[in-house]
């Protein structure tokens, strides 16, 4: 169905892609694998249109074809859902999808065709619904159905489930033996590598911009798996055989904060403890109210209660980050560009830009009249750099020329640097290829094993069970009781995902 021969991007001087070869068959879900940087997103915005390739072909149904926007493609046959939804929070569901058509088409029809495929496809939507009252697996069927609404051969899917819960997952991988039975072709890119050995026919894995191998990947194991894509074993993460649990470091009581916006979720009454040593994951769809409780728990939106956060003892709610930052609490928020780093700006400067004024006098010389020592927080920027494996192409480069693994590598490492009695990292390794996350994990591990609380709120159940001495989820807002570790499944926290509280309750403490 679809063939590339040589396909080449570059940018400036450096390739992204150098001369990919792949071929795609009819009815066949192809994965493609590679760590953050090794050129997958830059292949798949050729085949979309969204690049131009600067050197190779793209055979389309054996005839070369220049693909010169994403229009062209869908009107070839190529569809893709993007990992980042592109949605109108304000408009009903037919409304998006219209947007994607051709004018002409009515949004009465547009509303029926939708039902019908929904429905043919197990993806149940209505739409007349507002986006913004959907689960985020709701927004997700959304983007596959006004894909699949143009009829579309091959469909590009970057990340599909990293919004889903489980029980979602598995209504996916049902849609896609559909698709496979009607003679379309997937092309599938994800770093759950367990998922690619369940529903992909074939794998072609990228390094560095370059093909590096192909397999099938359901006689692989996710170990051989992850060693194709970074050349080497990815380090299995060691935890403590006992964990020792101290006194309280971080704590909500009643924590509750109205909606913001519109669109923003409510918290209520959330209630957790943190211990020293303790990692508490926090599970759940996106959505659901993780970026609220982040935002309440760091103090970007400090609340209306003093003693609904305490950090250390201490009464923080109506206090902002630098002051919690004091109390010694180091944050991650989920997004890397403009939230966590300035992309702008050089990661030594994204350095500074994170510490207190304390904590910043290492970099800073002079009485009233600072001046920065560059070479100073150059020198500590190389130290976490070699600490974390953080992969860059100069010395101090800006922030946003790192690939999405290599800054959250920064990120994470900026903070740990400081050697935080309490961590608060919202989606630790979202996007990040194997070896990258390990690193991160490993790095919260020993964190917590070094007598520090550790927060983290995730979307990925495989890291949740890696690290995790105790799990919770959040739901609409709601907190779940905190679980041991060993007494949780998959099934059980997708049923909390979902709402389920008494009954997964019960189960949890029969188990």
């Amino acid at each position: 169905m679809l063939s590339v021969r040589g396909l080449t991007k570059y940018f400036g001087d450096f390739a992204a892609c150098s001369g990919i070869d792949l071929e795609i068959g009819k009815g066949e879900v192809h994965a493609l694998l590679g760590e953050n940087g090794a050129g997958k997103s830059t292949l798949v915005k050729m085949l979309f249109g969204v690049l131009e390739p600067s050197d190779g072909e793209i055979i389309w149904d054996g005839k070369s074809v220049e693909i010169e926007a994403p229009a062209h493609a869908r009107k070839l046959g190529i569809g893709m859902v993007f990992q980042h939804f592109s949605l109108f929070e304000a408009l009903t569901v037919a409304e998006n999808i219209a947007l994607s058509l051709d004018p002409g088409i009515s949004l009465s029809k547009v509303a029926e065709e939708a039902r019908t495929l929904s429905v043919q496809y197990g993806l149940p939507l209505d739409p007349r619904a507002h986006v913004a009252d959907l689960s985020v697996g709701e927004r997700q069927r959304i983007e596959i159905v006004r894909a699949l609404l143009q009829n579309p051969s091959l469909i590009i899917l970057d990340e599909p489930t990293s919004v889903l819960t489980p029980q979602e997952a598995d209504r996916l991988f049902e849609t896609l033996d559909k698709l496979k039975a009607e003679g379309r072709s997937v092309l599938y890119i994800s770093h759950r590598l367990e998922e690619v050995q369940r529903i992909c026919d074939r794998a072609t894995v990228l390094r560095h911009g370059k093909v590096t191998g192909a397999c099938d990947p359901r006689k692989e194991t996710p170990a051989s798996l992850a060693r194709m894509m970074v050349g080497n074993d990815v380090a299995e993460v060691a935890r403590p055989e006992k964990i020792e649990r101290g006194k309280v470091l971080l704590e909500t009581r009643l924590l509750s904060v109205p909606a913001r916006t519109p669109f923003a979720t409510a918290l209520k009454d959330i209630d957790l403890n943190v211990r020293e040593g303790e990692i508490l994951a926090i599970a759940g769809v996106a959505g659901n109210g993780q970026s609220e409780l982040f935002d309440a728990l760091s103090g970007e939106f400090p609340v209306s209660r003093a003693d609904a956060v305490k950090i250390a003892g201490t009464a923080v709610g109506t206090r902002n980050i630098t002051a919690r930052r004091k109390l010694g609490a180091g944050f991650v928020p989920e997004e890397r560009h403009g939230h966590a780093a300035v992309t702008a700006m050089s990661l030594s400067e994204n350095l500074i830009l994170a510490r207190n004024l304390s904590e910043a006098s290492v970099f800073l010389s002079g009485g009233i009249l600072k001046i920065i020592r560059k070479a100073t927080a150059r020198a500590r920027t190389r130290e976490i750099s070699e600490v974390m494996d953080v992969r860059k192409s100069g010395d101090n480069p800006q922030a946003g020329s790192l690939s999405g693994g290599n800054l959250q590598k920064f990120i994470v490492g900026r903070e740990l640097d400081r050697q935080p009695k309490v961590i608060i990292v919202n989606q630790p390794t979202w996007g990040v290829d194997a070896g990258a996350a390990a690193h991160i994990r490993q790095a919260l591990v020993d964190l917590a094993k070094s007598g520090s609380a550790v927060l983290i709120i995730s979307q990925d159940l495989d890291e949740i069970f890696e690290i995790a001495s105790t799990i919770a989820v959040i739901s609409e807002g709601e907190l779940s009781e905190c679980y041991p570790a060993e007494t949780m499944t998959r099934e059980k926290i997708g049923l909390l995902m979902g709402g389920f509280h008494g009954e997964t309750t019960e189960a949890a403490h029969a188990h």
